[in-house]
Parts: structure tokens; sequence; C-alpha cells
């Protein structure tokens, strides 16, 4: 959870996303999609050279940092990395100077602390979703996530 103190206002958002990578560094793609009332939205976009874990932080931090205003987001991911380091691993990681616990630099601390930015300006509940065992969301931001890798392969993003 976020710390946003008064939630009973704010609007309630359901958010599926997921990451794709062809290659693990590779190309990738991240995918997000959101439903809010009778409202839906998909994201996507992608890098010709990343990591899974990226394209997961980025897909995270793509649909939040779409939210024009602060939510209430129940968040569906696949990715323990995503919900351990966010919920286990940051607060260690900001006491330490952006260090591990064996003092090694935070791989992706540039997406986590973008990450931290974003989760701080919603009340969010995470939900982890098992990959590719038939989540509608899930498949759907799966899809979303090949769908950014396929631009980045067409040079479309």
């Amino acid at each position: 959870m976020s710390p946003v103190s008064k939630t009973d206002d704010l609007p309630v958002v359901e958010m599926w996303t997921d990451g794709a990578c062809k290659g693990n560094p590779g190309v990738g793609g991240w995918g997000a999609w959101m439903r809010f009332g009778d409202q839906e939205r998909e994201l996507w976009g992608g890098e010709a050279a990343t990591t899974n874990n990226r394209m997961e932080l980025s897909a995270v931090i793509e649909g939040l940092r779409a939210l024009k205003r602060p939510c209430r987001v129940t968040l569906h991911v696949d990715s323990t990395y995503v919900m351990n380091g966010l919920q286990k691993w940051l607060p260690n990681w900001k006491r330490n100077g952006w260090r591990t616990g064996d003092k090694k630099p935070v791989k992706n601390q540039e997406l986590w602390q973008a990450l931290d930015t974003e989760v701080q300006r919603h009340h969010v509940t995470w939900v982890w979703v098992k990959g590719h065992a038939g989540d509608p969301g899930n498949e759907r931001a799966d899809a979303l996530a090949n769908r950014g890798v396929d631009d980045v392969r067409a040079g479309v993003r």
C-alpha cells in the first residue's frame, strides 16, 4: 500500500501490467491495461536493448504515470521481482544508499526510484497473478507488451 491518506473519494482503477523480452537482454516491450468503471485504456511501449525486469518495472511505472490524479489502484502483476522489490527490498535499498544487502549497487535504480515516486501518488493494492495462466487481464497486458516488442522491431517506437 502507499501513503495516500484519504482514499474514500479517490477514483477506483483496476490495472494489469506485464513486460516481455525477446532475449534477455534483447528487444523488449511493456504493456498496461486499466479499467475505470466502464472505461478502458491500453498502453504499451518498448526498447531495442533491455531486460525483462526493466520492462516489468516500466509497465507499472507507465501505467501509474498515466493516471492524471490520485487513485485507488488494484494493481495485478505477474512479476515477483516488482512486488518483492517494492514491498520488501525498497525500504532497505533507500536506507542503504541504493545498495543491496551485499553492498552492490541496486540494479535498475532509476526505475525503482521512478516507481517509488508514482506509488506515492496513489493508494495501491498489489495482487500477484500467475503469468500465462488464463487471467484475462494478465493475458491482455501480455499481448500489449508483445505489441510493444513488435513496434520496436518495426521501428514504430
